[in-house]
């Protein structure tokens, strides 16, 4: 089987034809799929979509780093109440991003530490989002290991250094999309990295990998990114298959 470890199924991109979707992504052997939140907007569409697909779908907790804007201690009040109440797999999804606006870095910072510390005292692996901010991310991560903290740097696109410090630290990294773009250095980069420490993504609706790119990405185009991690490690595919979910489980825990 395969496990998608970041979609985001529960946006409106989605509503018209959900159902599509997942049978498609069955038939693609995807059997599980990870969804993280973004804000206190998205709770009610992420709860209700694993609701209805419950045996398949699993949910996080948590507030993105682009909704960290200037009510972000209420957008965190209402993530650690929904975190106290209700099961989730994860923490998540929760960083830095210093590519669409730097205004609320230090409360990103802030946001990020103190959601790390609630994945720390729940026992959950959090996800992280570092676009444009992945030294920083790397380097939170590091100031608070003490060897109980565990997760995935998502779409991870750095360079093989960063790739071994991700590795020292115990974390995952997730490959999405952006591996079958031609000039997204990815391939070059992870080529060198265990695939031991990589587990599989789409990030969907964002990010579809080719041909499917400027498209609405899908849980069910799992399989093409798998193929070209699989050419690009020179492994065959059914060992990226099968390290991958076992990576995921390892992380999330086996679904029940």
């Amino acid at each position: 089987m395969y496990i998608d470890t970041h979609a985001h199924l529960y946006l409106e991109e989605f509503e018209e034809d959900i159902d599509l979707v997942v049978e498609l992504m069955v038939e693609a052997e995807v059997e599980h799929v990870y969804l993280p939140n973004v804000d206190s907007s998205s709770i009610e569409s992420l709860m209700g979509i694993t609701e209805d697909y419950k045996e398949i779908m699993h949910p996080m907790m948590g507030i993105h780093p682009c909704s960290i804007k200037e009510n972000y201690k209420q957008e965190l009040s209402i993530a650690e109440k929904y975190l106290a109440t209700s099961e989730f797999c994860a923490v998540g999804e929760i960083g830095i991003d210093l590519f669409w606006d730097k205004t609320f870095y230090k409360e990103q910072l802030e946001a990020f530490e103190i959601q790390i510390e609630w994945a720390r005292d729940l026992k959950l692996p959090f996800v992280i989002h570092s676009r444009d901010s992945l030294d920083e991310t790397i380097n939170m991560v590091q100031k608070l290991q003490k060897g109980d903290l565990n997760g995935i740097f998502h779409c991870f696109n750095g360079t093989h250094d960063q790739g071994m410090r991700i590795r020292d630290l115990g974390f995952l990294i997730g490959i999405g999309g952006i591996i079958t773009y031609k000039n997204s250095g990815v391939k070059e980069n992870i080529k060198l990295l265990p695939l031991e420490m990589m587990v599989l993504e789409t990030d969907a609706p964002y990010l579809s990998p080719v041909p499917f790119r400027g498209k609405r990405n899908q849980s069910n185009y799992i399989p093409i990114i798998a193929d070209q991690l699989a050419t690009t490690l020179e492994v065959k595919l059914e060992k990226v298959q099968e390290m991958t979910t076992a990576n995921a489980f390892k992380l999330y825990g086996t679904p029940k």
